[in-house]
């Protein structure tokens, strides 16, 4: 251990020596440009990944587009009769619904500390997927 003391000694006034030494004229403000020169590089970066972002997600909209042309146009009778089947669907998921409201809450009442627990643990896989989707342009904020 007190080698190294001793060779950290030496090292520092070897240092110090050369940079005494060093005569070259740094400019004034060289400082400020490497900062500026850092956000840049951090900005064009940042821009890099929303621009290849965006590139995805207009070829996933125009490719669900086309898709949705070609369905249109290949099966016409098979998109008419699945929008009938949701339609109808959830117009009775409605009627369902309202006839069950008042059971849920009766059931949920009775078992609230499970529906607590279960409510904490979907919070957090909410934001767990948030953070891993989203989390570096919502940290950037």
């Amino acid at each position: 251990m007190a080698a190294n003391s001793k060779d950290q000694d030496k090292f520092d006034q070897m240092l110090g020596v050369s940079l005494r030494r060093h005569s070259e004229a740094v400019p004034a403000n060289f400082t400020e440009t490497m900062l500026d020169q850092i956000r840049e590089a951090e900005a064009r970066r940042v821009l890099r990944r929303v621009v290849w972002q965006e590139r995805i997600g207009l070829a996933g909209s125009v490719f669900l587009g086309f898709a949705a042309i070609i369905g249109a146009l290949v099966f016409p009778g098979r998109i008419v009769a699945a929008w009938r089947s949701v339609d109808g669907g959830l117009a009775g998921l409605g009627g369902r619904l309202a006839e069950r409201i008042p059971q849920t809450l009766q059931t949920v009442g009775g078992e609230w500390q499970f529906y607590a627990v279960l409510a904490v643990v979907l919070a957090f896989a909410v934001y767990f997927l948030l953070d891993l989707l989203a989390g570096d342009r919502l940290r950037m904020m």
